[in-house]
């Protein structure tokens, strides 16, 4: 028994691939039904561009609202009681979208599998900034992204041939995603460790009051405001393109069939060398992650504005999978790797939870709104245009925060000295 034990991979890398895995798993099922929305609109009678949104944006409802509470049941309950119960809800949620007779039932499933991924966000980061070696944070995460870039990938390629070439029914591919979640709830029971319980003391009621007021300080430093509103605005742009890309490739740009997925995917088969690359160079000098964060995504607003604006197909392409190498994939793992440092000690997966709260709240924003705006004006352009000009926004807030806080701690080490 031992000699197996020996021969295993470490715990930290044993995670890794888990984890990957299950992002893989959730982003099959978000982006499996984007490239078939006309087909989706015709099964339901003729659905409009915002009521084909909303099935996006009920998912994100789901997930959204469940990103504060998941991440203190994980920091009480422990990792794995949380991601398992969550994960067969997931599986029903999506079920119940495969079965669905309207659009006002596949409403429903999507809420009940965005609440059961909805635990799955701060499980994964404080798995990682728990037991993966520090100098391997940024790494360790990008490889754990690369899930929902591969999940994307797979998700968008296998709709639009087996799903847009009529190969099969849009609900075939729900039930093969279900199969795969039951998998991942086996390998979740074998291979993630429970938590070790550990004998507390008794607190009187006025510190624990203390206590919470210090931790929900904690939570809103200056420096972690800049990482939520800066999430935002990424998740903003990200959530755009996973939702509307393909439905944009093809009604405004000329693609058809398979190769609507094709192009689409790129963005994420691009992200996975971008994200690796620029976060092993984030590990090696981890004192310019402010800087190498700003200019990823100064980078990523002028590739897609460059994507929208070009007629050509070629550039097109070109355009997309730019984004994909410099966007939210790659600045992602070293955002967070870099909000670890002033995350908590006991509220890890609380803080996550927080953070991606506040930047997962635009998925649930961006399928509507860009709906609403192709209804009204006929295209999806302004919709892009809206989402350059967020994540510009989002990035100016970050530098001034953070150069704010720079200079209040100079001026705080100064002080001292004197």
């Amino acid at each position: 028994m031992e000699i197996n034990e020996n021969k295993r991979a470490p715990y930290w890398k044993q995670i890794i691939f888990i984890l990957t895995a299950g992002w893989i798993v959730i982003w099959i099922y978000r982006t499996v039904l984007t490239p078939i929305y006309p087909i989706i609109s015709d099964y339901f009678g003729g659905a409009t561009d915002a009521q084909l949104g909303n099935i996006s944006s009920f998912y994100f409802l789901g997930y959204v609202s469940m990103q504060i509470p998941s991440g203190l049941l994980v920091d009480r309950f422990g990792k794995k009681k949380i991601m398992i119960p969550g994960f067969l809800l997931f599986g029903a949620g999506t079920l119940f979208v495969a079965s669905a007779s309207s659009l006002s039932l596949v409403f429903i499933g999507s809420v009940l599998a965005g609440l059961g991924c909805g635990t799955y966000y701060g499980v994964a980061y404080s798995l990682t900034t728990e037991y993966v070696p520090a100098e391997k944070k940024s790494l360790a995460t990008a490889i754990v992204n690369s899930g929902t870039a591969v999940g994307s990938g797979l998700g968008l390629v296998s709709s639009s041939f087996l799903v847009g070439e009529g190969v099969l029914p849009w609900q075939y591919l729900l039930l093969a995603t279900v199969v795969l979640i039951v998998v991942m709830l086996v390998v979740f029971a074998k291979f993630i460790r429970p938590e070790r319980k550990e004998v507390k003391k008794e607190a009187t009621p006025a510190v624990t009051k203390e206590k919470s007021k210090g931790a929900i300080k904690d939570l809103f430093k200056l420096p972690m405001i800049a990482a939520y509103v800066l999430y935002f605005s990424t998740l903003y742009t990200y959530y755009l393109i996973d939702t509307w890309l393909p439905n944009f490739l093809e009604t405004e740009r000329g693609f058809q069939g398979t190769a609507i997925g094709l192009a689409s995917s790129l963005v994420f088969f691009t992200a996975i060398p971008g994200a690796l690359f620029f976060s092993r160079i984030a590990d090696k000098i981890p004192n310019k992650k402010t800087t190498i964060i700003i200019i990823l995504e100064i980078l990523a607003a002028g590739m897609l504005f460059f994507t929208i604006t070009t007629s050509n197909q070629m550039l097109l392409v070109f355009g997309i999978m730019a984004y994909g190498f410099f966007g939210k994939l790659a600045v992602e793992p070293i955002i967070i790797s870099w909000l670890g440092q002033f995350a908590p000690k006991k509220s890890i997966a609380t803080t996550y939870g927080v953070f991606n709260f506040f930047g997962m709240s635009a998925s649930v924003i961006v399928p509507s709104v860009t709906g609403f705006i192709s209804d009204a004006t006929g295209t999806k352009v302004y919709a892009f245009y809206l989402a350059i000009g967020i994540i510009l926004a989002g990035t100016l807030v970050f530098y001034l925060i953070n150069k704010f806080s720079q200079q209040k701690e100079a001026n705080a080490v100064v002080n001292n000295s004197n």
